[in-house]
C-alpha cells in the first residue's frame, strides 16, 4: 500500500529531519514537541494510525516509522551538542591584545648561502653536481694523492663503516673499505674518470668528520667542492676565478688574501682569506685581530691526481677549492656559534624569512 498516506507522512517527515542541523535552541525545542510530541507529534500520529492497516503495510510503516524515529533523535542529540559549544561574542574579544606571530618557511640560511654560491659559479661555466655520501678509500683518499698512512685517513679524523680494524697495506693499495666521505673530493675522481676535458664542477654536499660539536666544528658539515680542467689553466685563472666569487658573494670592496699552504692534491696550494665582514678589517674577535677569515682551501690540481683519474697531466692544468657554506654563513650573518645553526630554533630561524 505505498500510496496510502501514511506513507506520504512518513516522506514529508523525512525532509523536515535536514531542517533540524539549522535549528537555535528555541526552534530546536519546537521541532521536538512537533515531529516527535507523545499527544501531538506527527510521529505518534503516524504510530497510532497503524490499527487501520493490515498486517504486513502495519510491518513495513511501522519498521519506516521506527527508523525515522531514530533519525529524528539522533539529528536532534547532535544539534544539541553542537549548540552546547561556546560562542565567542564581541565582547570577548579584548583588540588591545597584542596578535599571536604565525611561524613563516623559509629556506634554511646555509642552504640559501649554497645555493647562491652554485649560481656564482654558474655565470662563469660551472655545472652543478652531487655525488654518493658513502665512499671508499680509493675515491676519498689515494685518487686524490692522499697515502693511507695519512693522518686524515686514521680512525680518529674517519667514520668507517665495516667496523673492522685498519688493515696494514701499501701506500697506494686501496682495499675499498666503505666510509663517510671527509669531503666532497672525491667528485673530483668521479668526474675526471667519466669526463674528458673541459670540465668545470661545482659540488655541494654532506661531509663528515671525527670532530667535536663546538663553536666552530661540525662532525657533519656542508661543503662545496670546486675544480676546473682545461688547456692552459694557470694560477693566474684560479686568482681570477676565486677572486670573481668573492667580490660577488661578499662586495666588490672586499678583499682577498692567498697564502701558501699544502694539500696532497693540489700544488701549489693555497688558503683563501676574505676581509672580515663584521670589522671590515680593522681587526677583531671574531677574525682574532688579523682582520681576515679563512673561506676555503684551494690550489693548482697536482699531476698525480690527473695520472690516478686517466687524464693527461702533460697536456692539461686545472684547480680546483673546497669551502664550508656553514662558515661563510657565519661570515655573512654575523653568527658566532656554528651550532645556532644546528638546533632548529624558530626564533633564531625565523630571522631569515623572506
Amino acid at each position: 500500500m505505498p500510496d496510502h498516506p501514511l506513507y506520504q507522512q512518513l516522506d514529508e517527515l523525512a525532509k523536515a529531519v535536514d531542517t533540524i542541523a539549522l535549528a537555535d535552541e528555541a526552534e530546536l525545542a519546537e521541532l521536538r514537541t512537533q515531529l516527535l510530541g507523545r499527544k501531538s507529534g506527527k510521529l505518534t500520529h503516524i504510530l497510532r494510525g497503524l490499527r487501520d492497516l493490515d498486517s504486513d503495510a502495519r510491518r513495513d510503516v511501522g519498521q519506516r516509522a521506527n527508523r525515522l524515529k531514530q533519525q529524528i533523535e539522533a539529528a536532534i542529540a547532535a544539534r544539541e551538542e553542537a549548540l552546547a559549544v561556546p560562542r565567542m561574542t564581541a565582547s570577548d574579544v579584548d583588540l588591545s591584545m597584542a596578535g599571536r606571530r604565525q611561524w613563516q618557511g623559509a629556506i634554511h640560511p646555509v642552504t640559501a648561502v649554497v645555493d647562491e654560491i652554485c649560481d656564482i659559479f654558474r655565470e662563469i661555466g660551472f655545472t652543478r653536481v652531487t655525488g654518493p655520501e658513502a665512499e671508499t678509500e680509493e675515491y676519498n683518499f689515494v685518487k686524490l694523492n692522499i697515502p693511507l698512512d695519512h693522518p686524515a685517513a686514521d680512525e680518529h679524523d674517519t667514520f668507517f663503516l665495516d667496523g673492522q680494524a685498519k688493515q696494514p697495506c701499501g701506500e697506494w693499495k686501496a682495499p675499498g673499505r666503505l666510509l663517510l666521505r671527509t669531503h666532497t673530493s672525491p667528485m673530483q675522481a668521479r668526474t675526471m674518470e667519466r669526463y674528458q676535458p673541459p670540465i668545470r664542477i661545482v659540488v655541494p654536499g654532506q661531509a663528515y668528520r671525527r670532530d667535536p660539536f663546538d663553536p666552530s666544528h661540525s662532525p657533519a658539515f656542508e661543503q662545496i667542492e670546486g675544480l676546473v680542467v682545461d688547456d692552459g689553466v694557470s694560477f693566474v685563472d684560479f686568482k681570477a676565478g676565486i677572486d670573481f666569487f668573492v667580490k660577488r658573494f661578499f662586495s666588490p670592496e672586499t678583499e682577498v688574501r692567498f697564502r701558501p699552504s699544502f694539500f696532497p692534491f693540489t700544488e701549489p696550494s693555497a688558503e683563501v682569506d676574505v676581509q672580515c665582514q663584521l670589522c671590515r678589517g680593522s681587526g677583531c674577535s671574531t677574525c682574532k685581530q688579523t682582520g681576515f677569515l679563512e673561506i676555503m682551501g684551494a690550489g693548482m690540481v697536482h699531476p698525480a691526481v690527473f695520472e690516478r683519474c686517466g687524464i693527461d697531466a702533460e697536456r692539461y692544468t686545472g684547480y680546483a677549492f673546497g669551502m664550508g657554506p656553514h662558515r661563510i654563513t657565519m661570515l655573512r650573518h654575523g653568527i658566532p656559534d656554528i651550532r645556532m645553526l644546528y638546533l632548529n630554533d624558530m626564533r633564531f630561524l625565523g630571522q631569515f624569512a623572506l
